[in-house]
């Protein structure tokens, strides 16, 4: 018998995370609407997809089934008769219905779910997939449904949203201090990881990284079997050649996706094609070649917003292009993330390989941000704290003409941040678009 069809209503429709979630609602037949507080092209894409979008307040319909809401939306005293769900908990009923596979760590969440994706599609093991970014393999989109049992979901564990799901296998990629605002110190992080890997059956299957030594701290006590990945095997030296995605992070992200193929009896030669394979996932070192200003450069958006993450990503930039001068433009993300690891950043920014660096304002998190921080930590305050000619200070609004005066052609410039950064790539796309029609 059919399930019936519900009409879902999703607040903050906008998010990566729910925005994937509504979209497998659409695909399953329901009718789906949704709120959120800005416009975006994701908002864009869902209403083409058939959901009536709301912009500018996020509204509690009366005639609703279901609704879900983004755990960034501040929901108090509920008392409607509709039930209501965070998006964790909606998505932590489909893994309870699925055998899930699910991607948990600090960094490399996106990608490795994404390359676990791609490679279950590629041996024919025909997934439904839920990632935090678009996937080129998947038509641009953060949701793919199959027709087999399996689910391959990111899981994330801001706010201890993992703990909603109950995955067959866990993919531990790396754990480190990050959501300081939630967890306050790595002893919770680690506290909170250990329980979330309690929620894995007796037959369930912990992939985890080797070289990480907090997830070492996380497992030791772990009763289920584990199976290992490190950059020392011999798969290692083979992903390096044939990895389109450059960084010695994506060689961690492709072992641990290597791992769980084997653990679902995939041949190496049809997971080393798949992973080979992979053009990288929107705003992950998302690459293309652009003509802005009369110059030809190599534009690079890339959502990093940790210190590790923009480190791996600079490293990575210089490793690809060792001859060129690179430009780095990063939007701090959030006031208490940049306070928390202030001195982390200037590590990185003091130490990193490329040319030139500005960084900009930080980006307001709405709803997660705390006055006394904001008042404590500033991009200003940042850059001062670097001490290097080569990291400077600009306002958003004066990037542009400062790249214009700058930028020299064959160079690299990469658009950095987790935040509204990347509407500056839209900038030099929309500049080609233009060159293209005059040449017509």
């Amino acid at each position: 018998m059919q399930a019936p069809k519900l009409k879902i209503h999703f607040i903050g429709i906008g998010g990566i995370g729910v925005s994937a979630l509504a979209k497998y609602y659409i695909k399953k037949g329901h009718k789906v609407s949704g709120s959120d507080l800005v416009r975006s092209e994701i908002t864009d894409a869902l209403k083409n997809d058939g959901a009536k979008i709301i912009i500018g307040k996020n509204k509690f319909p009366k005639n609703a089934d279901l609704i879900i809401y983004s755990p960034a939306v501040k929901i108090k005293n509920w008392k409607s008769k509709i039930p209501i769900l965070s998006y964790p908990q909606a998505l932590g009923k489909l893994t309870e219905q699925h055998y899930t596979l699910a991607v948990s760590g600090s960094h490399g969440k996106s990608t490795t779910t994404a390359m676990i994706a791609l490679l279950l599609v590629k041996a024919g093991l025909d997934p439904t997939v839920i990632v935090g970014t678009k996937l080129k393999e998947f038509g641009d989109s953060n949701c793919r449904v199959g027709k087999s049992k399996y689910l391959v979901i990111e899981a994330d564990e801001h706010f201890a949203s993992f703990l909603n799901y109950w995955p067959k296998i866990m993919v531990l990629t790396n754990i480190e201090e990050d959501h300081l605002d939630y967890y306050k110190n790595l002893k919770n992080i680690l506290k909170t990881f250990k329980k979330y890997v309690s929620h894995l059956p007796k037959d369930g299957l912990l992939v985890a990284n080797k070289d990480d030594k907090n997830i070492r701290k996380v497992i030791n006590e772990a009763k289920q079997k584990t199976e290992y990945y490190s950059l020392k095997q011999n798969a290692a030296n083979k992903l390096k050649k044939v990895l389109k995605v450059p960084g010695e992070h994506n060689v961690y992200n492709a072992l641990a996706a290597l791992t769980v193929g084997r653990i679902l009896k995939v041949p190496d030669k049809v997971s080393f094609k798949a992973l080979s394979s992979y053009k990288g996932a929107w705003r992950r070192f998302e690459t293309k070649q652009t003509t802005w200003n009369k110059k030809r450069i190599t534009l690079i958006s890339d959502y990093g917003h940790h210190p590790t993450k923009v480190r791996v990503t600079l490293k990575a930039a210089r490793e690809k292009y060792p001859k060129k001068k690179i430009w780095c433009v990063y939007q701090p993300h959030q006031y208490q993330r940049t306070y928390y690891l202030f001195k982390d950043f200037v590590k990185v920014f003091r130490r990193a390989s490329v040319d030139q660096i500005i960084i900009t304002d930080i980006f307001d998190v709405a709803g997660r941000e705390e006055t006394k921080i904001r008042k404590k930590v500033s991009s200003e305050k940042l850059v001062r704290a670097v001490k290097k000619k080569s990291v400077i200070y600009l306002p958003k609004e004066k990037i542009l003409n400062y790249l214009k005066e700058n930028l020299g052609s064959g160079e690299v410039l990469i658009i950095m941040g987790a935040g509204d950064i990347y509407k500056l790539v839209d900038s030099f796309s929309l500049t080609e678009k233009k060159n293209r029609k005059r040449m017509n």
